[in-house]
């Protein structure tokens, strides 16, 4: 028996691309739970899929070279306890915090997971200049929240 997929836990498809769990919903109409979830590549889309098919087995008939077992397999990724701190932040001011004392350590991985989270385009390029790219992003957000919260 497998446990469901819990908010925040990184999944990989059968064919090789990673998800990461946005929450669990049912469906307005029939109850049906649904899993929804969200691409960690490209635009970063986000999906629906019904909980028993994205727990499902893969189909070995359908797709011999598979080397999973289930469609979709948790993946026990370590993340870093300040990127984490990060995606848990309140409010921008506190991601900006976060983000500068992150600087000497920063990844493009972190760049792109945090980018992702805001849903923000970080351009490639060196490291130092994404980082700067979305420390002026993060900073332009607090502004403009700063503005709202004043009104």
């Amino acid at each position: 028996m497998r446990n469901d997929p819990k908010e925040r836990e990184i999944y990989k498809h059968f064919k090789g691309n990673l998800y990461q769990i946005v929450t669990l919903a049912k469906h307005s109409e029939t109850g049906e739970e649904m899993v929804v979830y969200k691409a960690l590549y490209g635009e970063g889309d986000t999906y629906v899929r019904p909980l028993n098919m994205f727990m499902e087995e893969v189909d070995k008939t359908k797709y011999p070279d598979a080397t999973q077992t289930y469609r979709f397999e948790k993946v026990e990724a370590v993340i870093d306890p300040g990127l984490e701190e990060f995606l848990d932040a309140k409010d921008y001011e506190e991601k900006m915090r976060i983000l500068t004392h992150l600087h000497p350590r920063i990844t493009d991985e972190m760049i792109n997971t945090m980018a992702m989270s805001l849903d923000l385009d970080i351009k490639d390029d060196d490291i130092e200049a994404r980082y700067d790219d979305l420390l002026s992003c993060i900073a332009m957000r607090a502004r403009m929240e700063g503005r709202r919260l004043r009104n």
